[in-house]
């Protein structure tokens, strides 16, 4: 089928239930980011295979809602489908709240799934319609019906993360979780975010491609936890393991209905921004909610001293891994006919030959020349490009091993750069450094630090339209919160400060549509540096160890502080690198993190 015919068939199925719209998000019952096969029901309608985006449908209109990262992606998947573009958060743009005020009728109906609709979306969709008397029809999967063939509700193995991998038991962060509840006047807490359910319970599965989590919820009350998760995909030793530790099994679905069982009165914590809208709704009457974030979030982002270690392991592997790469793409890639998928599969064949590597973190980016400008631009075997001997070719990619997550981007000059290529790299560069050397007092945040690795742009005018960092999990999700390294504030969010043990990524970037981009990123991670008289000091720790391609700078754009950081950071790539490398590599690495001069 068509886009055009997916669309004409849920129209018709609208029109029977009395829909005057209908809502698909990229969601799963988890509010997760990346999703499995079952939950892609937006990709199946519009063909847009972004991670973030927002399809409504109207009898006559249909519409896509998604941010800066995916525009161009977007405009190109949706090119003669007739959806709408909405570019979330450009000027004269309505936000879909005010687009459905605006559009639907007074006392009409919207339809969705309010297991992939969370409680935070429903509740500002709510607050903004009441004042027309639209009302929710929130038990409408219409897309099932559509959908011959679709992927199976996943119920892969989950598997136990050791404790010299976790760094804490289960058992004691269960106890963590329960003084947390009691701080929050909560009997019960509802743990929804797939994350944050595989930390609490230091067990992790394959049920989203590149983040390690498995379906499940938990219902966890001061002196009793359940686990509602796919039958087959937890085996009898770890079902053994967590009835030692107090946990008990049920189905995935069941979580519906022991809420409702919930007794009058019981205080339920929950975090709206992950928690679905049928599971709020399942709520008994005579049971308070109490909707605020979860307290596991804050836990997880803070590493502790085996999981900072083990992070430092997995970037050595990965540095190898990297290094060997780079020198292939600067020295043989052209030469073999590489394109952007065979490049991508020969960083994965490198990242393979660790005992610890267990798959890609996300999708790999390799973006040649144009395709660099489109922010999460995925080569396909139709948009593959093959590899020159000139431009840039931006590489963003990540690996899970047991040690930890990567994330790491490289811009390379594969040939003769142009000046204008150069001046972009070098600006770019300018604004990696200045965050990466920040030091700043206990009490900031994201928001306060965004300013560093912007700054080199704003001051020719240019940016970037995309977040300058995000948080990374231990073997979880690749991008984690709650902290987040932005100028903007997120709609209903509350800034977060930097603590020691949180890790976050330091990737300013640079795009022209239609000629080539610009990323570059380490992950860092947040260290004390000194204690005095003013206070506590922060600073951070490069955790990636990868050299930057001195081919695309033009060293006369850095002052004499950024070359000595450059040239700091490149020989400490080459210390610590240098002896897990064959001999070619070594030789490579070693001209490739010469000191540079003016």
């Amino acid at each position: 089928m068509t886009t055009t015919e997916k669309l004409t068939a849920l129209r018709r199925a609208m029109a029977q239930r009395g829909l005057a719209a209908y809502l698909v998000l990229t969601d799963d019952f988890h509010a997760s980011e990346y999703v499995g096969g079952y939950f892609k029901a937006r990709e199946y309608l519009s063909g847009f295979t972004g991670s973030a985006g927002t399809l409504l449908v109207l009898p006559s209109r249909a519409l896509l809602w998604t941010d800066g990262r995916y525009f161009l992606q977007a405009e190109e998947q949706l090119a003669g489908s007739g959806i709408e573009l909405m570019r979330s958060g450009e000027p004269g743009v309505p936000t879909l709240a005010d687009f459905l005020f605006a559009q639907l009728e007074e006392g009409s109906l919207l339809g969705f799934d309010a297991r992939t609709v969370s409680t935070a979306l429903a509740r500002r969709l709510g607050k903004k319609l009441s004042a027309k008397k639209i009302r929710f029809s929130g038990g409408e999967d219409l897309v099932d019906a559509l959908w011959p063939d679709r992927a199976p509700l996943s119920a892969a193995p989950v598997w136990e993360l050791g404790v010299e991998y976790a760094g804490e038991t289960r058992a004691d962060k269960l106890v963590r979780v329960r003084a947390a509840m009691e701080r929050e006047g909560a009997d019960a807490f509802i743990v929804t975010a797939l994350d944050e359910l595989a930390w609490l319970l230091n067990l992790r599965g394959d049920d989203v491609a590149c983040t390690p989590v498995f379906l499940g919820f938990l219902l966890l009350t001061k002196d009793a936890a359940t686990l509602c998760a796919r039958e087959s995909a937890v085996g009898a030793q770890i079902e053994t393991a967590l009835a030692a530790d107090g946990v008990r099994l049920a189905d995935y679905a069941d979580i519906y209905a022991l809420v409702s069982a919930l007794p009058r009165g019981t205080r339920v914590l929950l975090d709206g921004a992950s928690a679905n809208y049928r599971l709020t709704q399942s709520l008994p009457e005579g049971a308070e909610a109490l909707e605020r974030p979860s307290p596991i979030a804050a836990m997880k982002a803070v590493k502790n001293e085996a999981e900072q270690e083990n992070f430092r392991r997995a970037h050595l592997d990965d540095g190898v891994a990297l290094t060997r790469f780079l020198c292939w793409l600067k020295r043989y890639a052209v030469r073999e006919g590489a394109s952007e998928l065979s490049a991508a599969a020969k960083l994965e064949e490198y990242r393979r030959e660790s005992a610890d590597y267990l798959g890609p973190s996300f999708a790999p980016i390799l973006a040649y020349g144009p395709h660099g400008a489109i922010v999460h631009y995925e080569p396909t075997t139709e948009s593959d490009a093959p590899l020159e001997a000139r431009g840039l070719l931006l590489a963003d990619t990540g690996g899970h091993y047991r040690t930890g997550t990567t994330d790491v981007t490289r811009t390379v000059a594969l040939g003769p750069v142009t000046a204008e290529e150069k001046r972009a790299c070098t600006l770019v560069l300018r604004g990696h450094l200045a965050l990466a050397a920040a030091r700043f007092r206990t009490g900031v945040t994201g928001e306060n630090l965004d300013i560093l690795a912007r700054g080199p742009l704003w001051d020719e005018g240019l940016d970037y339209n995309h977040g300058t960092g995000h948080g990374v999990g231990y073997l979880l999700s690749v991008h984690e919160g709650p902290q987040r390294i932005h100028w903007k504030l997120a709609p209903d969010a509350r800034p977060i400060e930097l603590k020691p043990g949180m890790v976050f990524s330091d990737e300013p970037g640079l795009y022209f549509a239609g000629k080539f981009g610009v990323r570059l990123e380490n992950l860092v991670l947040v260290r004390t540096a000194e204690e005095n008289g003013y206070g506590c000091f922060l600073s951070l720790e490069p955790l990636t160890l990868a050299p930057f391609d001195r081919d695309e700078l033009e060293p006369s754009l850095l002052s004499d502080r950024e070359l000595s950081q450059l040239n700091a950071y490149h020989a400490r790539v080459y210390e610590v690198l240098a002896p897990q490398l064959d001999a070619p590599t070594r030789a490579w690495l070693r001209e490739a993190t010469a000191p540079m001069r003016k």
